[in-house]
């Protein structure tokens, strides 16, 4: 009984778990509907005026550390190729002071946004954990959902990126 209960829990554990899809998430493969965004850290815009290049947009919160580690590579990625793609960034605060202050202090430089009440883009874009970024064509195509902190200027995700997108980088 031992050895069968031990078994259980070690499968448990390497076992994906079931994750449950947002209200109205779109799947890979499938085209972002419309959507206005709440400037951040610059003007509103709507999510379609980032069509006609490749988009990055990455879902974070200001109290989400593994979303303030990420950072700094999304605002390097962003600046070393932001002629071949667009790079966004979604928080979903509840208050925006606390996002401001935070983009404030990291210092970053691409276009944020914030989600608001009853989160529209966190369920569209599928953010039931944070971080969460995407990868999205020119076309609105999400080609790409990858969730957790990830080094993003590291040449392993220049590479992902570069062939997800068919860019040379």
């Amino acid at each position: 009984m031992k050895i069968l209960i031990a078994l259980l829990t070690a499968w448990l554990a390497i076992a994906p778990l079931a994750q449950a899809k947002t209200p109205g998430e779109v799947e890979i493969g499938s085209v972002l509907r419309e959507a206005p965004m709440q400037g951040l850290s610059g003007p509103s815009r709507k999510l379609s005026e980032y069509r006609g290049k490749p988009l990055i947009i990455n879902v974070w919160a200001s109290w989400c550390a593994p979303c303030r580690m990420e950072m700094g590579s999304l605002d390097r990625l962003a600046r070393r190729y932001g002629k071949q793609f667009t790079v966004i960034g979604i928080s979903t605060d509840d208050y925006p002071e606390a996002a401001r202050s935070f983009l404030q202090k990291s210092g970053t430089s691409f276009a944020n946004f914030i989600d608001s009440k009853p989160w529209p883009l966190e369920n569209m874009l599928g953010a039931n954990r944070l971080p969460l970024t995407l990868l999205v064509d020119a076309n609105g195509r999400v080609l790409a959902k990858y969730y957790g902190a990830k080094e993003w200027d590291s040449p392993q995700a220049v590479s992902i990126i570069a062939q997800t997108f068919g860019l040379k980088l």
